[in-house]
């Protein structure tokens, strides 16, 4: 599917970092359907970008403001005195508390939920990106997205925003031409999303949100 030379094309930085993770990375993203180029040029962008090309397997704790905020977070699970630290972002996209991390270590068959550095271990790590990026997430299978290349709006699932987006597109651009396909210009997809929202009845404002979502999963 994905040759250990082009892998290490995609991520040229991460030199003998990658050696423990090979094994795992191809078989933890055919379980997620991760298996035509578009997915692996979106995927393995987004996984590049977030872990530092497998660098920061664990969120390097100030603690910052926003990483202070994580406790008492009833959205990310944290319910207990200390969840915010213990549960903050692990594995190669970063799941971030108790519920999501709780939740991928069943995925997975194990306890992460007990000690959520499992994740960053090299089995487990690229497959908790995989969770997160067919069903963690809580709003759509990312491959659906990768297929029609919307890839701004990949990112905003992923992280709430834009933040990085030029180096996540510098990882996606290449990983494009490894894989023998063409480029897109992200500029356009504001308008593509606006003509798929318009040919399904949809309010076209070029922002993919649940409705959005819904009708790209009927339409898979």
């Amino acid at each position: 599917m994905l040759s250990e030379q082009t892998l290490r094309q995609m991520m040229p930085a991460a030199g003998a970092r990658l050696d423990a993770h090979l094994p795992f990375i191809a078989p933890a993203m055919q379980r997620g359907r991760i298996d035509t180029p578009v997915r692996i040029a979106a995927f393995l962008a987004e996984v590049a970008h977030e872990s530092g090309e497998y660098r920061w397997l664990e969120e390097i704790w100030g603690p910052t403001e926003a990483q202070l905020g994580y406790e008492g977070r009833a959205d990310l699970g944290n319910i207990y005195p200390g969840d915010g630290r213990k549960f903050a972002g692990v594995g190669a996209i970063q799941n971030t508390g108790r519920a999501n991390i709780t939740a991928c270590g069943v995925w997975l068959g194990i306890d992460a939920a007990s000690n959520p550095k499992l994740l960053t271990l090299p089995q487990y790590a690229t497959a908790s990106a995989v969770w997160f990026w067919t069903i963690g997430n809580g709003q759509i299978d990312l491959n659906l997205l990768a297929d029609r290349g919307w890839f701004k709006t990949i990112t905003r699932v992923i992280n709430g925003g834009l933040n990085g987006l030029s180096d996540r597109r510098q990882y996606w651009d290449r990983n494009r031409a490894l894989l023998g396909l063409a480029p897109i210009d992200l500029d356009l997809e504001a308008g593509t999303i606006k003509a798929f929202q318009s040919n399904r009845g949809l309010t076209a404002d070029g922002v993919a949100g649940p409705k959005t979502f819904a009708a790209v999963r009927a339409a898979a």
